[in-house]
């Protein structure tokens, strides 16, 4: 009995510590991401990708060829777990094709047919990498090449859940989330985002299923006990935003009406246990969407749709082409989770519509998508909520740099990238910051862009020198500035001279240049504002005053991204 107590009181403290260990772990998963323990297993497997391992995915002659147009049908088996799929790709070569093609594609998929502009052709398939050769005979004579593959097989699950075959209620969900580079988990492709194309998409499942894909719906076809959905993009997508998902949805709409009196469908496909709370969650749409095509331009893809389809990941949500896909855990019935719509509504203009070059410009998707929810908020109950919630962006920093970030996901990508938008806006006021806005998007809608094509529309519009400004704060600055301040008051002839010095305290970066607004209080209850330009680690500035002052604050209205503590 004695050995038996021993033992189980050595069991009663591992148990202990190791629920000590997992709170740690949890909440400095909580502080950096954002996220609870076990989402964040999830998470670590794509943010141990780094750019390095992006670019290596993709060889160096995927770039000598665009993909115009895919053609994808996909048949879902959801008891076994597998899909059958034809892609059929038109591609053009560029100047500098050698004639060998290479696509993205997984290897446990077995080629069925492979055909090169209607001719069986060999074909090389290892390191998931599907390869092909055009003959120098023929390839100084092709316009474009076109590709057909039928393959069946098993997708992989990677990421945050390139292909998952999941039961609610016993019933089949399935769904794709392709982010950032798993589309080749379930079809060949050119996997790059610049590389952006138009879609057919057919989608085949059992005839009780509905199946929903981006752009619009074409036709509803039922054979037999199968059915078949055509859906089509008008608007060029990229690869990541290709999706698919197909469940027992039970549908409802809404519309919105732009600007020039076009209107479009917001399409709904939820399960029946979130039907009448998605209702109420769901209403703010049609609003949101007025409230960003008046501050950034019109609804990119006014003649397809706008729509959320409920799926089973419980991170959040994904921002594909005009069909969001929400996790089932963020439909409330209370609202609870606005913000999280607006959000991925924003990326329709800023991702989607507008679609950075590379996976080092991340922050041009999730900074502006982030800062979209403020501008939203905003929009809605005026300055107080823009500034509350970017405090709230700003508790929740990380510490990495925006451009090329250590980890693609991390708080430092949204909430960073938002608050330097913040700050750019407070630097050039709001007129202009608006017109910048408006003519990034105008002038990339569509296409693809780069952090230096934003900072050059940036410079174009306001007529100013903003290097300095990316230089810190996107490309080399860690964090955020922390600044510890104090004061001095003196009497003199002429009334009260100030001293007031400021020291930046961060350890990430060496010196920030930056406007500091100073707010000075004064003993009969006034006040009186002050700008002093900061550029280096230590500042004094020194003012003179009719009255004695009270007390000073920097930063009042929230504009820096600064901790500022004032000294005793």
């Amino acid at each position: 009995m004695k050995v038996k107590k021993k033992y189980f009181l050595l069991g009663i403290v591992t148990v202990i510590s190791l629920l000590l260990i997992a709170l740690v772990i949890a909440t400095f998963l909580l502080n950096k991401f954002g996220l609870s323990y076990a989402d964040s297993l999830t998470l670590s497997k794509v943010n141990s990708l780094n750019n390095e391992e992006i670019k290596n995915y993709n060889h160096q002659l995927q770039y000598s060829y665009d993909v115009l147009h895919y053609n994808l049908n996909v048949e879902l088996f959801d008891k076994e777990k597998k899909i059958k799929g034809e892609t059929k790709l038109t591609l053009v070569p560029k100047d500098n094709f050698s004639g060998k093609v290479i696509l993205n594609f997984k290897e446990n998929f077995d080629i069925l047919k492979f055909n090169v502009n209607n001719k069986n052709s060999n074909y090389e398939f290892h390191n998931d990498k599907l390869s092909f050769n055009i003959p120098k005979e023929e390839k100084q004579k092709l316009d474009t090449i076109e590709v057909t593959i039928e393959y069946i097989g098993k997708p992989e699950n990677l990421g945050f859940g390139s292909f998952v075959f999941d039961k609610v209620n016993n019933q089949s969900v399935i769904y794709t989330l392709n982010e950032p580079i798993y589309a080749s988990t379930w079809f060949p492709c050119n996997d790059i985002p610049f590389d952006k194309v138009l879609t057919d998409i057919y989608i085949t499942n059992d005839s009780s299923k509905v199946s929903v894909s981006n752009g619009k719906l074409i036709s509803e076809k039922i054979k037999g006990d199968k059915k078949t959905y055509h859906w089509k993009t008008v608007y060029p997508i990229a690869t990541y935003l290709i999706t698919i998902y197909s469940a027992d949805y039970k549908y409802f709409n809404q519309q919105y009406i732009s600007n020039f009196t076009d209107t479009t469908n917001i399409d709904y496909y939820v399960l029946e246990p979130e039907l009448e709370k998605a209702k109420i969650d769901f209403s703010i749409h049609p609003e949101a969407m007025k409230i960003f095509s008046d501050i950034f331009g019109e609804y990119p893809f006014i003649n397809e749709k706008y729509g959320v389809a409920e799926f089973t990941w419980n991170l959040g949500a994904i921002e594909h082409q005009t069909i969001t896909g929400l996790g089932k855990d963020f439909i409330s019935g209370r609202k609870f989770f606005t913000s999280m719509l607006v959000h991925e509504l924003a990326h329709q203009w800023w991702g989607n519509a507008v679609t950075p070059k590379t996976w080092k410009d991340i922050w041009l998707n999730e900074g502006f998508a982030t800062y979209s929810e403020a501008l939203y908020f905003e929009k809605l109950s005026g300055s107080k909520s823009l500034q509350s919630t970017m405090v709230s962006f700003k508790n929740n920093f990380g510490s990495s740099t925006l451009y090329n970030p250590e980890n693609l996901f991390s708080r430092a990508v949204y909430n960073k990238g938002a608050w330097v938008l913040h700050m750019l806006r407070k630097e050039v006021e709001d007129s202009t910051f608006f017109r910048i806005l408006n003519t990034y998007y105008s002038n990339f809608k569509y296409k693809n862009a780069s952090t230096e094509d934003f900072i050059k529309t940036t410079e174009q519009i306001s007529n100013r020198d903003f290097q300095k400004f990316f230089k810190q704060w996107v490309y080399e600055g860690a964090g955020k500035i922390e600044l510890e301040y104090s004061y001095d008051v003196e009497k003199i002839d002429k009334g009260f001279e100030v001293f007031l010095e400021v020291e930046q305290i961060q350890n990430y970066y060496s010196s920030y240049h930056f406007s500091l607004d100073v707010k000075i209080e004064f003993t009969d209850k006034t006040t009186e504002y002050k700008t002093i330009f900061i550029d280096s680690r230590n500042k004094t500035a020194k003012f003179v005053f009719a009255k004695n002052v009270k007390t000073i604050y920097l930063d009042p209205e929230n504009w820096l991204a600064a901790d500022i503590i004032m000294k005793n």
